[in-house]
C-alpha cells in the first residue's frame, strides 16, 4: 500500500523565511530515489538544489515555478511504500524514513491527505539527505525529454511490426522548458516568452544565444494584399518583482545605513612595487596554474592590517550591548552577479598561505559567478573587500556588509605620473602603477584615528610588500 510522503520546503539558509521556485527537476509520475534533485530554488542568498528524502513516485508539487513558497510549507508530495516490507525501492523502515524525516508524514494513514499542519505537528522537521557544505561531486542532474515527461523505454506489443521512422524536426520549446535560471531571468529582461524558444542546447536546452536569437528576430513577413497592422509602440517602462538576492540586498543596505554610522576615508597610493611583486610571484612554477590579481595582494595586506587594528574586525551586539572582538578572520568579497550582489566570504583567512588565499579567491568568485554559492558561504563574514577597480571605476563610498565593522573598495590600478623621491631627496615624475582605496567603517565601533591607521597600513603595505615583514 503507499503511502503518500509530504516534504515541506526547508530553512536552507540561516532564518529564510521563503524561496522562489526556479526550476522542477522532476514531474508528477516521475520516480524518484533518495539525494535524486528534486528542485532548484532562489533563496535571498542563493541557488539551491534540493535532494529528495524519498524514495518513490512524484504525486503532487504543491508550486509552479516561479513561484514564491514560504518555509514550512508543502513542497512535494512522494508516493512511497508505506507497508515496510517493500523490495528495497521504496523507502520502507529503513530508507528515507529512518533518516529524513518520514516520520513527518507518519501520522497520515493511507487514504487521508497529508497537511503541513500534521507534518509539523509529528515534531520532526523533514531533513535534506546529503544538503550541506559539502564539495560538489560534479554530477549533474538528469535532464527531461522535450516533452516534459522521464525518459522511459514503452513497452511495445509482440505482434506490432516494427517501423522505422524519421527523427522529428526540433519542436519549440514547451510550458516546461528546460533552461538555467540565468537564462530565463535574460528571457524576462528581453521580453521573450522562454516557451516559444527553439531550445539546440544539450537535452533541448534553450541558450542564451538562442533567447538573444528569438529576441532579435526580424524576419520580414511575406507580402500580402492587407496593409499591415499598426507597430505596437513600444513600453514605457518595465517593471520587475523585487525578489530572491536583490530584494534581501536592498534590504540590508538599508538596514546597515541607517543603523550603523558610517564613515568613509580615501587614499591615493603608488603600488609599482606591488604589482613588480605580482609578476614574480605568478611567474613562480607553483602558481602557474592560478590566476594571480592584485586583488590577492590587497587581501593581504588588509589580514595583515588587522592585527594592529583588530577593532576592524568586530561586531556590534545592540541587544546585548557589547562590542564582539573576533579572533577570526571570514574575508567577504562583493560579488556582482547576474542574480545580483552576493558577499561570499573566505573562511579563516587570516590562516591561509598566500597561495591557499589565491585558491581560496578563484574558488569564490567561479562559483559565485556559476550562481552556486551556498547559504553557509555568505553568512558569518567579518569584513569586506569590494573590488570597483574591476569596472574602470577608481573609487567609492562603500556601505558596509552589515554585522561588519570595516569595509575596503579598490579601485582601477593605473599608469599615472608620480612624483618620486629618490634616496638623495632628489623629486622626479615618472609613470607609476596607482590606486586609490577607499575605507568605510563603523563610527560606533572605530573612532577616526583606528580607522586612518587601519587605512594607511594597508596603502603602507602595498607601497612597500617588504614592511610585511615586519
Amino acid at each position: 500500500m503507499s503511502r503518500e510522503q509530504v516534504f515541506l520546503l526547508p530553512d536552507v539558509g540561516e532564518g529564510l523565511t521563503e524561496a522562489e521556485i526556479l526550476q522542477w527537476a522532476v514531474q508528477a509520475g516521475d520516480s524518484v530515489e533518495i539525494n535524486q534533485i528534486l528542485v532548484e530554488v532562489e533563496t535571498a542568498k542563493a541557488a539551491v538544489e534540493l535532494p529528495s528524502p524519498y524514495a518513490g513516485v512524484v504525486a503532487t508539487l504543491h508550486a509552479r515555478e516561479g513561484e514564491t513558497l514560504p518555509v514550512g510549507r508543502p513542497l512535494i508530495t512522494i508516493l512511497g511504500d508505506g507497508d515496510g516490507d517493500g523490495d528495497g525501492d521504496g523507502d520502507g523502515d529503513g530508507g528515507a524514513g529512518a533518516g529524513a524525516g518520514a516520520g513527518a508524514s507518519a501520522g497520515a494513514g493511507a487514504g487521508r491527505e497529508p497537511t503541513a499542519e500534521r507534518v509539523e505537528a509529528s515534531g520532526r522537521e523533514a531533513l535534506l539527505v546529503g544538503y550541506g557544505p559539502q564539495e560538489s561531486t560534479g554530477r549533474r542532474r538528469r535532464r527531461r525529454s522535450p516533452t516534459g515527461s522521464a525518459a522511459r523505454p514503452a513497452a511495445r506489443p509482440a505482434a506490432e511490426p516494427t517501423v522505422t521512422a524519421a527523427p522529428p524536426a526540433p519542436a519549440p520549446a514547451t510550458e516546461r522548458t528546460a533552461a538555467k535560471p540565468p537564462v530565463r531571468k535574460l528571457a524576462r529582461e528581453l521580453g521573450v516568452d522562454i516557451t516559444t524558444v527553439t531550445p539546440t542546447g544539450p537535452g533541448a536546452t534553450v541558450t542564451r544565444d538562442d533567447v538573444h536569437r528569438a529576441a532579435a528576430d526580424t524576419t520580414p513577413r511575406p507580402p500580402t494584399e492587407v496593409a499591415p497592422a499598426a507597430v505596437a509602440e513600444p513600453a514605457a517602462e518595465t517593471r520587475i518583482p523585487i525578489r530572491g538576492v536583490r530584494k534581501h540586498t536592498a534590504a540590508a543596505m538599508v538596514a546597515s545605513a541607517f543603523t550603523a554610522p558610517h564613515v568613509t576615508e580615501f587614499m591615493t597610493v603608488d603600488i609599482t612595487a606591488t604589482m613588480r611583486l605580482r609578476d614574480t610571484v605568478a611567474a613562480r612554477r607553483d602558481f602557474r596554474d592560478l590566476r594571480v590579481t592584485p586583488l590577492l595582494f590587497v587581501a593581504r595586506a588588509l589580514l595583515l592590517a588587522l592585527r594592529r587594528t583588530p577593532e576592524a574586525n568586530a561586531g556590534w551586539d545592540e541587544a546585548a550591548q557589547e562590542i564582539v572582538l573576533k579572533h577570526y578572520v571570514h574575508l567577504g568579497i562583493a560579488a556582482a552577479t547576474e542574480r545580483g550582489l552576493v558577499v561570499p566570504n573566505i573562511k579563516h583567512a587570516d590562516r591561509m598561505s598566500l597561495r591557499e588565499l589565491a585558491e581560496a579567491l578563484a574558488e569564490l568568485t567561479g562559483t559565485a559567478r556559476a550562481g552556486r554559492t551556498t547559504p553557509r558561504a555568505m553568512t558569518g563574514g567579518t569584513v569586506t573587500i569590494t573590488n570597483v577597480g574591476v569596472f574602470g571605476v577608481d573609487t567609492g563610498t562603500p556601505i558596509l556588509n552589515p554585522g561588519e565593522a570595516a569595509i575596503l573598495a579598490v579601485g582601477a590600478v593605473r599608469r599615472m605620473p608620480w612624483v618620486v623621491t629618490d634616496a638623495s631627496g632628489a623629486e622626479a615624475v615618472e609613470p607609476r602603477w596607482v590606486t586609490r582605496l577607499a575605507l568605510s567603517f563603523d563610527h560606533r565601533l572605530l573612532d577616526g584615528q583606528q580607522g586612518s591607521e587601519l587605512l594607511a597600513d594597508i596603502a603602507a603595505v602595498l607601497h612597500d610588500p617588504g614592511l610585511a615583514m615586519l
